[in-house]
C-alpha cells in the first residue's frame, strides 16, 4: 500500500514539475500545452518501464487514480502558480522529490517481475529520468541527465542501496524511505556545492 501511494505522490510531483517547466517557456500559451507536458513528465518513465517489463496493461491505462492525480496536480499548479513560482528552485524541488520516489518504485516493480538486481537498478533509473527527458526535450532544454551536475548518479546510488537493503532482509518500507532520502540528499548536495562527475575528454588529437 505504501508503494501505491508513493506512486501517486510521485506522479503528482512530476506533473507539477512538467507543468512549471512548460509554463516558463514563452512558446507555451495555452493550458493544453502545459497540461500535456506535465502529463508526459508524469507517465513517461513508468510507461517505458512497463513496456520493457511486459507489464500490461500499462499502469496509467488501468488505474484511474493515476489520471486523477495528474489532473489534481495540474489544477493545483494553476490555482497556486503565483505562490509556487515565488519559491526558490521550485522546479528543482518537485523534480528531486519525484526522482527519488520514482527510482525506488521502478526498482520495486522490476524486482516483482523477477528481473536480476542489475537490471532492476537500470529500470529504476529509467523510471526516474525518462519523464524528465521528455519534458526537457519538449521545452527545448538539454535534459538534466546530460547536464554536468550529478543526477543519474544519485538515482543509481539510491537504487543500489534499496536493492542491497532488500537482499539484507530489511523491511521494504524502511529500505524505500532510506533510499529515497539518499537520492534527495545527494541531489541537493550536488546542486548546492556544484558537484559533478569528471568530464569526458575525447582529446584533440587528429589522425594523419
Amino acid at each position: 500500500m505504501l508503494f501505491y501511494w508513493l506512486n501517486l505522490i510521485g506522479i503528482f510531483f512530476f506533473t507539477i514539475s512538467g507543468s512549471l517547466a512548460a509554463r516558463d517557456k514563452k512558446h507555451y500559451h495555452d493550458y493544453f500545452g502545459v497540461f500535456f507536458t506535465g502529463f508526459l513528465t508524469a507517465i513517461g518513465g513508468g510507461t517505458l518501464r512497463d513496456m520493457m517489463l511486459g507489464a500490461y496493461p500499462i499502469s496509467w491505462l488501468s488505474d484511474r487514480n493515476i489520471l486523477i492525480s495528474i489532473i489534481c496536480a495540474f489544477v493545483f499548479t494553476l490555482v497556486f502558480k503565483k505562490y509556487i513560482v515565488k519559491l526558490t528552485r521550485t522546479l528543482f524541488l518537485f523534480d528531486t522529490v519525484g526522482v527519488g520516489i520514482y527510482t525506488i518504485l521502478g526498482v520495486q516493480k522490476s524486482l516483482e517481475y523477477h528481473v536480476n538486481p542489475f537490471a532492476a537498478v537500470i529500470l529504476g533509473l529509467i523510471t526516474a529520468v525518462f519523464g524528465g527527458v521528455i519534458r526537457d526535450t519538449l521545452i527545448n532544454e538539454i535534459p538534466l541527465i546530460f547536464a554536468k551536475e550529478i543526477y543519474a548518479t544519485a538515482c543509481i546510488a539510491g537504487a543500489v542501496l534499496f536493492t542491497a537493503l532488500l537482499y539484507a532482509n530489511v523491511d521494504s518500507n524502511i529500505a524505500a524511505s532510506i533510499s529515497m532520502v539518499l537520492i534527495i540528499f545527494v541531489r541537493i548536495l550536488a546542486v548546492k556545492y556544484k558537484l559533478a562527475l569528471p568530464k569526458f575528454d575525447a582529446g584533440n588529437e587528429t589522425i594523419d
